[in-house]
C-alpha cells in the first residue's frame, strides 16, 4: 500500500498546485513509483477522450503519467455540473465511489501517492464531498498549503482546522508558501510558536516573480484569441505590463524587462518602432510580446512589419482599458506548457520545500 499525502490548502492560489510538482519532483528521488490524483477537480479540459482537471493533466505530462490521466481525475466538474448534482441528475453516480475506486487502485500501483485537493477545506461540500471529506474518505494524512504572514495565516488554518476536524481527517502539519526572505525567520517562528507540536509548521518556496507572473501562452488562452509570431516564445513569463499610451520614444525609453506591451490598433508608428527593435537582443530581452487591441484594423504595411519580425503578439478587439483591467484581475496557474515554470520549481524545490520532514509526517 503507497504512503500517501493529502495536498490541502487555505484557499485559492496558495501554491498548492507549485508544492504539489515539488514533492512529486522529490518523492521520485527516494521512491520508485510515485503518482498523483486530484479527486476532484473544477477546471476541465478535454484530453485523450477524458475530461479531466487540468492540475491531473500538468502532472500527467510533466512526469511521463499519461497512462493513468483517466485515474488521476476520477470527478471532473464540467461546467453546470453542481446544477445537476443538485438537481437529481446524477443520483445514479457515486461520486465517493469513483474517488475511492481510483485512489485504491492507484496505491496498489505506486509507492508514494500525491493527492492534491481543490481550494480550502470546504469545496466540494455542494457536491456532499468537501476537501476535508474526501481526506477522511481516502484515509490519507494532510498538508495545508498557507500564504505567508502570521496572523491571516493563523486565522485561515484554524478556520479550515475546524472542518478537517470535524470529518475526522488527519492534518499533521502546514506548509508556508510564498515567503518573504526578509521576514521568513520571523514569520516561521510566531507560527511554530502557534501551532506547534501539536501540527508541524514546515516552510514552502519563497515569493517568486517567475512562478507569479503569466507566460505568453496563459495570455492567449485568457483571451481565447491565438499567439501569433514566435510560437517557441509561448513559456516566456511576462514580468511587466506597459500601456503604450505616450509617444513612441518614451514608450522605448521606459520599457522594463520582459515587458508585454498593450497597444492600440491604430498607433501605426509604434507597433512599427516595437516590431524593429524586436530583432536587435538588448530589446528582445525587454518586449516579450504584444496585446494589440480595439476595432481599427492595423494597417496593411504595418501588419506586414509585424508578421515579418516574428514577435509575440494576440489581436484583440476589445479596448486598452479592457485588455489591461483583464490582465490586472488576473492570476496565472501553471499549466503543462509552463516548462520555464516546471523547471524553475524543479531546480528550487530541494533547496525551498524540506522533503525529508515533510516524509517524515506520514
Amino acid at each position: 500500500m503507497a504512503k500517501k499525502i493529502f495536498v490541502a490548502a487555505t484557499g485559492q492560489n496558495c501554491g498548492k498546485t507549485t508544492i504539489s510538482i515539488s514533492l512529486m519532483h522529490q518523492a521520485m528521488k527516494k521512491y520508485r513509483r510515485v503518482g498523483f490524483v486530484k479527486p476532484f477537480g473544477p477546471k476541465v479540459l478535454l484530453y485523450d477522450d477524458f475530461m479531466v482537471d487540468m492540475d491531473a493533466l500538468l502532472m500527467a505530462k510533466a512526469f511521463g503519467l499519461e497512462e493513468d490521466i483517466a485515474l488521476m481525475s476520477p470527478v471532473a466538474l464540467y461546467r453546470d455540473f453542481t446544477k445537476d448534482y443538485l438537481a437529481g441528475k446524477l443520483d445514479d453516480l457515486s461520486l465517493a465511489d469513483c474517488i475511492l475506486g481510483a485512489v485504491r487502485e492507484l496505491e496498489q500501483k505506486y509507492d508514494f501517492l500525491i493527492i492534491e485537493g481543490a481550494g480550502h477545506g470546504g469545496v466540494g461540500a455542494v457536491i456532499g464531498l468537501s476537501n476535508a471529506k474526501v481526506a477522511k474518505l481516502i484515509g490519507a494524512p494532510v498538508m495545508i498549503v498557507s500564504e505567508s504572514g502570521i496572523g491571516k495565516v493563523i486565522d485561515a488554518v484554524h478556520l479550515n482546522l475546524a472542518l478537517y476536524e470535524r470529518e475526522g481527517a488527519d492534518v499533521r502539519g502546514i506548509i508556508v508558501n510564498k515567503m518573504m526572505p526578509s521576514k521568513k525567520e520571523v514569520t516561521s517562528k510566531y507560527l511554530k510558536r502557534a501551532f506547534e507540536p501539536q501540527i508541524k509548521v514546515i516552510d514552502g518556496f519563497n515569493y517568486s516573480p517567475i512562478l507569479a507572473n503569466p507566460t505568453l501562452s496563459h495570455i492567449s488562452k485568457l483571451f481565447d484569441l491565438p499567439l501569433q509570431g514566435n510560437l517557441n516564445e509561448k513559456s516566456r513569463i511576462i514580468h511587466n505590463i506597459q500601456l503604450g499610451a505616450a509617444s513612441s520614444q518614451r514608450v522605448i525609453d521606459g520599457l522594463l524587462d520582459s515587458t508585454l506591451m498593450i497597444v492600440t490598433s491604430s498607433r501605426d508608428e509604434l507597433i512599427v518602432t516595437l516590431s524593429s527593435l524586436y530583432h536587435i537582443p538588448a530589446y528582445k530581452d525587454k518586449i516579450a510580446g504584444l496585446v494589440i487591441s480595439g476595432h481599427v484594423p492595423v494597417s496593411e504595411v504595418s501588419q506586414q512589419i509585424l508578421h515579418d519580425s516574428h514577435i509575440p503578439y494576440i489581436r484583440v478587439e476589445e479596448t486598452t482599458a479592457e485588455v489591461f483591467t483583464a490582465l490586472s484581475d488576473d492570476v496565472a496557474k501553471i499549466t503543462y506548457e509552463d516548462q520555464e515554470k516546471l523547471n524553475w520549481i524543479m531546480a528550487n524545490a530541494e533547496r525551498d520545500v524540506d522533503f525529508a520532514a515533510i516524509d517524515a509526517l506520514l
